[in-house]
């Protein structure tokens, strides 16, 4: 009894760790990262698989100094791009973040429409409008405390695609040597979809969200006094096992999702995933252990397209409100009330509005979710140069700058998401 009780309390230890990295993580397979990952699997088959392995260093690498560059400075990166760099650079950055989330919230609201339409003969543009109400709803009358314990526990809706990768059979020893053995094909489509997978997973909205929410719980920690942080060791500790969690938790979810499309929808001939209902038929095979499979499989996919549009959302829209508040000095923090920073809050409304204004303009909805991950992995470039740098300052960081090997592997992110979208670009041209 005693060594349940051991395990019990260590797991809810574990638990109360988990924060910005989990949730950052979770959000990361939004609804853009869902599709993006099941057209991969359905055009490419397993081609792309080792994508998944080889990010997994990266993706732990660029948002551990994002949350170290929060949590050792008590303020978020566009703070910091502000007191160290040009106003033109600043703009820049904010208005790249903006634009990016703007276009992805707008997907994410059409992609969680359409799966759920999957399930209610609901019209899409009520749909959207509902999504939009309740998310807004969430993230501007709950405290950060409550808000933040939801964006953790929407972060289970993860496990609905992992679970369906030990239902359908798997040819093993093909997985598993492409998941290790990089593929390459000199094509535009390769280099598109390469880059929006690299967009999907290395976002730009992580790399803002993760140091905000980190400067938010040295707030709720009472760790900044008069400006200055007291961050510790074991604080620094403590966020890289988050953070590492977090995005190990992620890429498996990644890795799931574009071998289960690789499995059924490639090799049943389905090469372009153009609805939420084409994305769906990558469960239908459950049809074989359960009489009511078509539904079941819809039920699954529309229950992780939502959840995780309800969790990726308000982080697309929160991390763009820091970036646009803390580049003009507005207060900003969802531990706030609206009356306190409207400012911050308007911003978290316009971007959404707008985005929930682009699924009438005739875009399709699933298609939209690639595209803006492809954006996000040209985005993406610049953003990370200047972390690198951050991270890497001692004037900034002091005693907790980057040493040898986190700079080494921002280098290689760095690179490796440039050479993409230059590749993609070239392709175009060639």
């Amino acid at each position: 009894m005693k060594k349940k009780t051991e395990v019990a309390a260590k797991i809810k230890g574990f638990w109360r760790v988990l924060g910005p990295g989990l949730v950052t993580g979770a959000a990361d397979d939004d609804p853009s990262g869902i599709a993006t990952y099941s057209q991969t699997g359905a055009q490419f088959g397993y081609g792309q698989l080792w994508t998944a392995l080889y990010m997994l260093p990266l993706m732990i690498a660029v948002q551990e100094a994002c949350a170290r560059i929060g949590l050792v400075t008590g303020k978020g990166i566009t703070t910091i791009i502000k007191e160290e760099y040009s106003r033109t650079v600043l703009y820049a950055t904010v208005g790249l973040v903006v634009i990016a989330n703007t276009i992805n919230i707008g997907a994410d609201l059409g992609a969680m429409a359409a799966a759920a339409q999957l399930l209610v003969p609901l019209p899409f543009i009520a749909l959207t409008l509902g999504f939009t109400v309740i998310i807004l709803l969430l993230e501007v009358f709950t405290n950060y405390k409550v808000y933040s314990k939801i964006l953790k526990w929407l972060a289970v809706a993860l496990l609905a695609y992992p679970i369906t990768l030990f239902i359908v059979h798997q040819p093993w020893a093909t997985v598993l040597k492409a998941t290790v053995v990089p593929h390459f094909e000199l094509s535009f489509a390769f280099f598109f979809i390469i880059t929006g997978v690299l967009g999907t997973t290395i976002s730009p909205y992580m790399f803002f969200w993760e140091a905000s929410q980190e400067v938010e719980e040295d707030k709720e920690r009472h760790l900044i006094n008069e400006g200055m942080t007291n961050i510790s060791w074991i604080s620094v500790r403590k966020m890289r096992t988050d953070n590492t969690f977090g995005m190990i938790i992620s890429e498996f979810a990644t890795w799931s999702i574009i071998v289960v499309a690789a499995t059924v929808l490639h090799a049943s001939g389905v090469r372009d995933v153009n609805t939420a209902a084409d994305a769906a038929k990558a469960i239908e095979p459950l049809v074989h252990t359960f009489p009511h499979a078509g539904f079941l499989s819809k039920l699954i996919f529309s229950i992780g397209i939502i959840g995780l549009g309800l969790l990726a959302i308000p982080v697309l829209s929160g991390s763009a409100a820091y970036s646009v508040a803390e580049a003009f000095n507005w207060q900003a923090s969802l531990n706030l009330k609206f009356k306190k920073a409207k400012g911050f809050y308007v911003v978290i409304i316009a971007a959404t509005v707008i985005g929930l204004l682009l699924n009438f303009v005739g875009v399709n909805p699933v298609k939209a979710l690639v595209y803006a991950a492809v954006l996000n992995g040209v985005a993406a470039v610049p953003l990370l140069f200047l972390i690198l740098k951050i991270a890497g300052s001692e004037k900034i960081m002091g005693k907790f700058k980057s040493k040898w090997p986190s700079t080494t592997i921002l280098w290689i992110t760095f690179i490796a998401m440039g050479a993409a979208a230059v590749g993609m670009f070239f392709t175009i041209f060639s």
